[in-house]
């Protein structure tokens, strides 16, 4: 009789949440970030990144106490909507933007997957066939979520666990060869704080992926208690190997290396000074690493786009649901619009998309958190640092834009505007069929 009434032990575990944050943090960001910090602030570089995990630490403070209060699996979504209850098009929207923001970020995953896995092998290295590559992985990590969902968190436990060994082997042997000398000066002359924390909102886009573990709430044991420790315990470890590998490929990379080669800076620096056998390990971190995080997007990001599908803010097949919790509709129109998005190119911009769509989405979390701060029993000060934390770096991170790459600000805001008239057609859709 007890083993008929004793709950049903979940799939996902505490071990598998790590992973899947994990997974979504620790993908292209970390390849192609580098190269960019240095260029802008050389040495001051760790200190950025070290920023950057500061603030997502604020960020996801108010994520866990938004899940600990309303128990939903929504996340950015769901959160919103039920703190502003009377806004309908605002969720819907926001609803829209999260969603297409991880498709981006899906997107880029794929392709570094693919640009490295083809570097390999030189018959593969053409434009086209990248794109056929990044399709296929993509295709594959779509097949493996849809089979099984208990699979899919034994692989991505491999995959991220074997990637954070590999990283850190790399920073190992980087930092054997290193030099300490090559990190005077810290603090260059025409280096200044703003420029800083300009990098600090730059690279916040690698910490995007913690969010995901609230995906998976009805599939995770003990989720009270799991969601902080996998949150928390996986920024602490995405900041940590951030700033190792940092810190080893300054102290042997030259500085000019490392911002021509932009990410590709640590594959290039390992053949150069630790041999081939360094190339080869650095780019099966990267594969791994891009792996894991297309597995964790496409889990957490589909869950999320059939809970907006099942309130009628996007088409109702994509809230269809296999073997009760699988979301396959989603997953098929997420694999095929990240597709597309590889076949027309222009995944720079798409990264900025994504990283300015995560700077402001948690930024709305942060102002939802503050307005529930009672029921959350969130310290007034805590809320405060972080909407002014967030709210700056949306607007370095724009003003980066508009002094670096204008043309891409406007190609940016207007993906924003098509997004904003999807989701108000159907926010309109959804109002005329609730009942007066």
């Amino acid at each position: 009789m007890n083993n008929l009434t004793r709950p049903r032990k979940k799939d996902l575990g505490l071990g598998e949440l790590i992973a899947i944050a994990l997974g979504g943090m620790v993908g292209g960001g970390i390849f192609s970030i580098l190269g960019v910090s240095v260029d802008k602030i050389g040495n001051s570089t760790p200190f950025a990144i070290g920023i950057g995990g500061i603030l997502a630490f604020f960020a996801a403070y108010s994520y866990v106490k938004l899940t600990l209060l309303y128990k939903d699996s929504g996340a950015t979504y769901s959160f919103f909507k039920k703190t502003f209850p009377d806004s309908p098009f605002a969720a819907s929207a926001i609803g829209w933007l999260v969603s297409f923001g991880y498709i981006s970020t899906l997107a880029l995953y794929a392709f570094t997957f693919a640009s490295y896995f083809c570097s390999i092998f030189p018959f593969l290295n053409h434009p086209y066939t990248a794109k056929i590559v990044a399709g296929l992985i993509i295709s594959l990590f779509a097949f493996i979520n849809i089979v099984s969902v208990k699979g899919m968190g034994k692989i991505e436990d491999w995959l991220v666990y074997s990637k954070i060994i590999v990283l850190l082997f790399i920073s190992g042997l980087l930092a054997g060869k290193g030099k300490m000398e090559n990190f005077t000066p810290l603090l260059n002359a025409d280096t200044s704080l703003s420029t800083i924390l300009l990098v600090s909102a730059i690279t916040f886009v690698a910490y995007e992926g913690f969010q995901l573990v609230i995906h998976a709430y009805n599939e995770m044991d003990e989720p009270q208690k799991n969601i902080p420790k996998a949150i928390y315990s996986s920024i602490a470890i995405a900041t940590s190997l951030y700033v190792l590998l940092a810190i080893s490929a300054l102290s042997v990379i030259p500085k000019e290396s490392i911002i021509q080669d932009k990410e590709y800076a640590l594959a290039a620096g390992a053949q150069v000074y630790i041999g081939n056998l360094g190339l080869f390990i650095v780019v099966f971190g990267a594969m791994l690493a891009t792996s894991s995080a297309i597995s964790g997007t496409l889990f957490g990001a589909s869950r999320l786009m059939a809970v907006i599908a099942k309130d009628g803010y996007l088409p109702e097949k994509l809230g269809h649901k296999v073997k009760t919790y699988i979301p396959d509709y989603a997953i098929y129109t997420m694999s095929l619009l990240a597709f597309i998005l590889i076949l027309t190119g222009g995944l720079q911009v798409i990264l900025e998309f994504g990283s300015i769509t995560f700077i402001l989405v948690s930024l709305m979390m942060a102002i939802s958190n503050y307005k529930m701060r009672k029921e959350t029993k969130t310290r007034t000060t805590v809320a405060l640092i972080t909407i002014g934390g967030l709210a700056m770096a949306a607007i370095l991170i724009f003003y980066f834009e508009w002094n670096e790459n204008f043309d891409q600000l406007i190609y940016i805001i207007s993906i924003y505007l098509l997004l904003v008239i999807g989701s108000y057609v159907f926010a309109k859709r959804q109002k005329r069929q609730m009942p007066n």
